[in-house]
């Protein structure tokens, strides 16, 4: 395994002065334990992830220590101190220019889920003439992959890129584009209503919408507010596009996140009795390559994200297997996420998956389809790689299965990539912007 070995204990209460111990104890990633770390040279650096709003490891206000060579040989034990003398600086936004704007707004709903306050972000990238005219303009919404920060907007505006080029053209429809920000308190928080992260959903459409709306001369109506993203951004599109049918008025979504749990990549949780090892007794894959060779196992990814959460769990890492979870799954009597299976084992909790079920796109739809169609017509577009890195394309093929057959018919289109990876655009910008378009004109 090529993985930066990684070892991580908890501490409650520690402060200046206070040290802990990193030794065979501590959990570890890739190796059982510190003890069988091969004899050798290496760069050691600490990190106190103490940062209750965001899951990353460079959050504001986190402790860490500079890098430092250390020789290491568990066969001569020893101490060596490591000291947390730097702290990462608090929030700043970037240099705001004629196109890009930030936004960060105290959400009162929240607020009073967690009992401290929480900010909504987002990035705005304004329209070539919008300083010229008086005109109002429709919202993209756009949600980038796992866990993109609002600030995302400067690598796209930045000069020479080909998104600059398509959104400062000539012929490109004039749009406001909302970068969402793709941080919480644990991981992403996938901008819906859960459990654990509280009521995202409703504070992005009742608190930050309107805000940008009313701040940045948005038309402000559903049939002027577009989504669209990839992966991560894919299932958030579509998600928000299914709960808040009236609100929004279209998503293109892109190679999205399991949108049916009977293809959770490859774990269907409701049957399988565990999710690292299949019915045939095999490591079960997380990621392939494009040629189909297995890149990561389940297990793998999930024994590093419990070195990265509390508790030797992977439900706090802050990472993906962690962040679904704790949109997904009830929370638990301790106030965190449980676990849909155990972080050690695999073994899949059946009662959890139940509570999967009001996430779970595909069941959603079909459940309430009479209702829902009518809401929807026109306004879904999904595309997908038939090799996706993450096996991403068999849920969207049972989801297609349900949409084929569904009464009232489904207007909207889903589009297959033969042979393309994770990540495969069916579009070009230009494309993408002009159905956007139409759709806010109803042409």
């Amino acid at each position: 395994m090529q993985a930066p070995p990684r070892f991580a204990v908890d501490v409650d209460r520690f402060g200046s002065g206070s040290s802990v111990v990193i030794d065979s104890t501590a959990i570890a990633f890739p190796m059982p334990s510190l003890a069988d770390l091969p004899a050798g040279d290496y760069f050691v650096q600490a990190v106190l992830d103490s940062n209750t709003d965001f899951r990353n490891l460079d959050a504001p206000g986190n402790l860490y220590s500079l890098p430092q060579k250390l020789h290491l040989d568990s066969a001569k034990p020893g101490k060596v101190a490591i000291q947390l003398t730097e702290q990462v600086p608090a929030e700043q936004f970037p240099p705001e220019d004629r196109y890009l704007k930030y936004v960060r707004i105290p959400s009162k709903l929240l607020t009073t889920f967690h009992g401290r306050t929480i900010y909504l972000r987002a990035g705005i990238i304004l329209p070539r003439d919008y300083d010229s005219t008086n005109g109002k303009y429709p919202l993209r919404i756009h949600i980038g992959g796992y866990g993109s920060r609002f600030t995302a907007i400067r690598e796209l505006m930045q000069d020479g890129s080909d998104f600059r080029k398509t959104w400062l053209a000539d012929d490109t429809p004039r749009m406001i584009f909302v970068h969402l920000d793709g941080d919480g308190p644990y991981g992403d928080c996938y901008q819906v209503n859960s459990a654990n992260n509280g009521p995202y959903g409703d504070a992005l459409t009742q608190e930050l919408i309107p805000y940008i709306e009313k701040n940045f001369r948005a038309v402000g109506s559903s049939k002027a507010r577009i989504l669209d993203g990839g992966s991560t951004g894919g299932w958030v599109s579509l998600a928000l596009q299914i709960f808040y049918p009236d609100y929004f008025n279209g998503t293109w979504s892109g190679y999205p996140d399991a949108v049916d749990f009977r293809a959770f990549q490859l774990v269907n949780i409701y049957e399988d009795k565990e999710a690292y090892v299949n019915e045939y007794g095999f490591e079960r894959p997380s990621e392939r390559q494009a040629d189909g060779d297995v890149k990561y196992t389940m297990r793998h990814e999930c024994q590093m994200e419990n070195v990265l959460g509390s508790g030797n769990s992977y439900t706090m890492s802050g990472n993906p297997w962690g962040a679904w979870n704790a949109v997904y799954s009830p929370r638990g009597k301790d106030g965190r996420p449980v676990p849909i299976w155990d972080p050690q084992t695999g073994k899949i909790n059946h009662e959890v998956a139940e509570e999967w079920k009001k996430y779970d796109l595909r069941l959603v739809l079909q459940t309430n389809w009479k209702e829902l169609a009518p809401k929807l017509s026109n306004k879904i577009h999904i595309w997908v790689g038939d090799a996706d890195n993450y096996f991403l394309n068999n849920a969207v093929h049972l989801l297609d299965e349900f949409l084929k057959t569904a009464d009232p018919p489904f207007y909207g289109t889903i589009v297959y990539g033969p042979g393309q990876g994770h990540g495969w655009e069916v579009y070009s910008e230009q494309d993408l912007m002009n159905q956007m378009m139409k759709a806010v004109q109803g042409t």
